[in-house]
This record gives structure tokens, sequence and C-alpha cells, in this order.
């Protein structure tokens, strides 16, 4: 691992469907949060919450974002890692059907202490489209600032300055 990269694991959350349980979009990260910890991923730190457009662009309400570093333990591997992400995301609901619909609670696995592996892999690392979505970018900058894409090298800042125009995405407080 060349230095300069951060040896963290990321994960995104994003909801933009309430739950009859729990309630809004951003009830529904913050539950997301706690039954992870229930799991034993430790959550070491999270980024504000973000409200952002729908990418691409459609008339599905808006969604709540953010990010987390978080411990999965000594034992679990990206794939493993994964799995529990995809089981909790289920437990609230979700279900796949396509591409960029709405949703209940979506999870994903950003960077894996910079682990690099094959398009088309499972997990693909870093996450292929992390680098392309603001509603990303915004909250991991605020959570790790020096963080460096692992394919490209590219710091976080120079991403963000490259993001395509129109992804509407704003900080809550």
């Amino acid at each position: 691992m060349d230095e300069g990269f951060l040896l963290v694991i990321i994960i995104a959350i994003g909801s933009n469907l309430p739950h009859p349980e729990f309630g809004s979009p951003q009830a529904v990260c913050e539950a997301a949060l706690q039954r992870l910890e229930e799991q034993g991923i430790r959550i070491v730190r999270r980024s504000h919450w973000y409200r952002s457009a729908p990418v691409p662009l459609s008339d599905q309400p808006w969604f709540i974002n953010g990010v987390a570093e978080v411990d999965p333990g000594p034992d679990l591997t990206p794939a493993d890692l994964l799995n529990r992400l995809h089981e909790v995301e289920a437990s609230f609901g979700r279900t796949r059907s396509r591409r960029n619909e709405a949703r209940i609670l979506d999870l994903d696995l950003i960077d894996f202490e910079g682990r690099v592996t094959a398009e088309g892999s499972r997990p693909e690392l870093p996450h292929p489209r992390a680098g392309e979505r603001a509603f990303v970018l915004l909250p991991l900058q605020e959570l790790a600032p020096d963080w460096r894409h692992p394919v490209t090298g590219e710091a976080i800042e120079e991403l963000i300055d490259a993001l395509p125009e129109g992804q509407q995405t704003q900080r809550l407080e």
C-alpha cells in the first residue's frame, strides 16, 4: 500500500423512503447505524447527514445520506461486511428490483483499507461510483479530509472539484 492512503473502512448510508416503524429517512439512517452496532460492527465516527437530490435526477424523493467509518472486527472480510450490510438492508424491508430506485435503506461499502479489487468482483473496491457522487464525497471529506481514491490517487478535493454539475447536496445541522 502506498503511503498517503488512509487505512479506513468507510460505508455510505442513505434513505429516501420512510419506514413504518422508524419513520423518516433520517430516522431510518440512524436506526441502521444502531442495528450495525448491535451486529458487532462498531461505528468509529460518522459524518453529518446530507440532503441530496437523486442521481440520476428523477421525480423520486430526495435522500438523506451520510458516511461512517466502521470497525467490523478482525474476522470480517470485505465480502462478509458487504453481506452484513445487505442483511441489515433486508431487515429494514429493502428489496432490489432495479438500479437507482427509491429505497428505504441503502448501505454501500465505499472503501476497505484502500484495497482495490477487479471490476465485477464482489465487492468491487473501492465502490465503483463513489468518486462521482457528491452525496458520498461531501460527507467523506468531512469525515476523512485526507482520503485519496485508492485507484486514481486523487485527493478528495480534486474529486469534488471534478464532480459533474447539478448534483444538489446540502449538509444538515
